[in-house]
């Protein structure tokens, strides 16, 4: 069961990062064009959250089911970058990017033509919370390496 999580995991990233590139890419050029942030633009930031709802999902299952999970947490665990990563680092920063992308779509939905606030809000929180994903992507685990 853990091997076909990984895979939907694994590959649900590309759904992921698509969903969070448009969204902010759009959530930028309204921001920059001064535009006011409407019901569409805000479903727009939609593209973003779900999937990213989606993998947290998932990955959070996969956490508990995986060996390179919770199963592998020790402290001599702790002392392997690889081990590391899944036991913390990964998991941790996807939360914070799961928090930050979540805030800044809740923040901009109240801002529904008001001015170009809601923008700004999805451009500065998807921003951060793409870095945040693309710095902890396990890339020696990517598919196709």
């Amino acid at each position: 069961m853990d091997t076909g999580l990984q895979h939907l995991h694994s590959y649900m990233t590309y759904l992921v990062l698509l969903g969070v590139l448009i969204s902010f890419g759009a959530a930028l050029a309204g921001w920059l064009g001064n535009k006011t942030f409407t019901d569409k633009d805000r479903k727009m930031g939609l593209l973003g959250l779900i999937p990213v709802h989606l993998q947290w999902v998932i990955g959070v299952i996969l956490y508990f089911v995986s060996p390179l999970g919770m199963k592998n947490f020790s402290g001599e665990a702790m002392g392997d970058s690889v081990s590391r990563l899944y036991i913390l680092e990964h998991p941790l920063t996807m939360i914070i990017a799961v928090v930050l992308i979540t805030i800044g779509y809740s923040r901009a939905k109240r801002q529904i033509g008001t001015d170009n606030r809601g923008f700004k809000s999805i451009a500065i929180f998807y921003g951060i919370g793409l870095f945040l994903i693309l710095l902890r992507i396990p890339w020696n685990a990517w598919p196709g390496n």
